[in-house]
Parts: C-alpha cells; sequence; structure tokens
C-alpha cells in the first residue's frame, strides 16, 4: 500500500509531489530544502533541513535511525565539510550509503544544499 506524506507546501499539487512516499516499508523522501532558513550558512540551512526530514519520516513512521541512503546536493563546493559535518552528526552511528554532489543551482538561489534520504523500516507490518 502506498502513502503520500504531504509537506504543506502548496506546488506539491501543481508539479504532483509529495514530501515523502512511503511503500511498504520504504520510505522515499523528496528532495528537500532548507524551507525558512534562507539566510543561514550552509550548515544552518542543512540542520534545517535535517528538522523538516525528521518530522517527514516520523509521518510516515520512520525515523533518522532507518536512513539507509542520503543523497545531498550543494551549490558551492567549499561547503561540503560544514554539510558534512552536520550530516556526520546526525548519521555518525546511522552510516547510509551518502553521495554528495555540486550542483550549478538549485529552485532557491538562496539555497546552499538539498538533500534527499531513502529509509526501510525493520520489521515494519505491511499494510
Amino acid at each position: 500500500m502506498r502513502t503520500n506524506i504531504s509537506g504543506g507546501s502548496p506546488y506539491e499539487p501543481i508539479i504532483g509531489f509529495s514530501r515523502a512516499v512511503r511503500v511498504g516499508n520504504q520510505v522515499h523522501l523528496a528532495g528537500t530544502g532548507p524551507v525558512g532558513a534562507d539566510n543561514e550558512d550552509a550548515a544552518g540551512q542543512t540542520h534545517r533541513i535535517f528538522e523538516i526530514a525528521q518530522n517527514a519520516l516520523a509521518e510516515a513512521g520512520a525515523s533518522l535511525a532507518d536512513v539507509v541512503r542520503t543523497r545531498m546536493y550543494l551549490t558551492h563546493v567549499e561547503d561540503w565539510e560544514a554539510i558534512g559535518r552536520v550530516h556526520g552528526e546526525y548519521f555518525g552511528n546511522v552510516r547510509p550509503a551518502a553521495t554528495m554532489v555540486v550542483v550549478a543551482a538549485l529552485l532557491n538561489p538562496s539555497w546552499r544544499i538539498e538533500i534527499e534520504m531513502d529509509a526501510v523500516i525493520p520489521d515494519a507490518p505491511q499494510k
């Protein structure tokens, strides 16, 4: 069974996306930008993304401990270490497979980072 998790964005129905989608014991979190932290530095923006991600994962019945993969999209290569340190604060023990890619731009020009996550909930009952 599929469950779509809304993030409350007015663009979700226009673009046709969900903040997260749960299918069985898998949760796929869409690319998440630092909404509300536009003026923060790269580390602050990354912390904001983790706040948003934790809420969406919780609504899907998962947590950061269930994350098995992350994809980080940076607009400034020099931010890799600050972003990586924040990633490590949340995932130091979990250690998901992670990819970091430098891109030319994100949808909001003030965003320095966007992150996608995939989680697998162990022993989750199938609905």
